[in-house]
């Protein structure tokens, strides 16, 4: 039961903080009958009990109407009413005292400017708090805390205001006519700006049509295409040039002929004979 519990309250929580925007740490408005119930079941301390429900840290507030009327009440109630000046004050702005109820209902107002969680034990209070949109109501049960659940009126009030965001107000249909005639309007000067311009690069052109015999300083703003010239071919992809130092082959066959014979001659010269010893050994023998 108390998983389910916690999940329910976190649901609420969650729904207040995407549509309200409720930030932590919450505040939490009290009046004397929540304190008082707080005393007598010895639900302390209370700002941990509130912030476990809540699922973040938590201010208690209250104001000084409730003050005043548990100070009226007696000594019975003089207990809670030292617990209850520990807390914040909230600004009511109230000379002459009014009820707790009132004071309440006009601190939290229709839209809740603060994001107050309202703590009471009073059941007509809590329902007029179901009838406004913005406002959470927090409740004990004997030794439990309780968050209200989301009644019709809190959905329904969501629902109209997401439908509003999904149309276009006056203002901004109003808007939006006005940007797409200022831009239809730029749109046509541009048009006519660039026809203008056509027109007028058309009109050398005619006239150069007229005239055939031309200036050269006319002949300069025709457009003139160049030729492209032949290269050279690559010097790494040519064979080498042979050298032709001797061109009549005859004298040149001629010339290495008398050269082999001049080398001939020269080793033949050049050649010692070689005598062999043999020959003389053999005739000192015979002798």
């Amino acid at each position: 039961m108390r998983v389910r519990k916690q999940r329910k309250h976190r649901k609420v929580v969650k729904f207040f903080i995407a549509c309200h925007g409720f930030r932590s740490p919450f505040k939490v408005l009290c009046d004397g009958t929540f304190v008082h119930h707080l005393l007598v079941n010895r639900i302390t301390p209370a700002d941990k009990a509130l912030s476990n429900i809540l699922g973040a840290p938590v201010k208690l507030f209250t104001t000084n109407c409730v003050l005043a009327e548990l100070k009226s009440l007696g000594r019975s109630y003089s207990e809670s009413l030292n617990e209850a000046g520990q807390l914040f004050r909230a600004r009511c702005g109230h000379e002459k005292r009014k009820s707790a109820e009132a004071c309440i209902l006009e601190c939290t107002g229709e839209n809740n400017p603060e994001h107050f969680f309202v703590a009471t034990q009073d059941a007509d209070l809590r329902k007029k708090f179901r009838e406004i949109p913005g406002v959470p109501v927090v409740y004990a049960l004997r030794n439990a805390l309780l968050l209200e659940p989301l009644s019709a009126v809190q959905r329904q009030f969501v629902k109209t205001v997401e439908e509003k965001h999904s149309h276009m107000t006056e203002l901004e249909y109003k808007l939006l006519t006005k940007r797409e005639k200022s831009t239809l309007t730029n749109e046509e000067e541009k048009n006519s700006s660039d026809e203008k311009e056509l027109g007028d690069q058309n009109l050398p052109v005619r006239a150069v049509t007229k005239t055939p015999n031309l200036t050269g300083t006319e002949m300069k703003d025709k457009v003139q295409f160049k030729r492209k010239k032949a290269k050279a071919p690559n010097p790494l992809s040519c064979k080498k040039k042979k050298s032709h130092e001797n061109k009549n082959p005859v004298q040149g066959k001629a010339n290495l002929h008398t050269e082999r014979n001049d080398e001939n001659t020269v080793g033949s010269r050049g050649r010692k004979r070689k005598r062999s010893r043999r020959h003389k050994q053999s005739l000192g023998a015979e002798g």
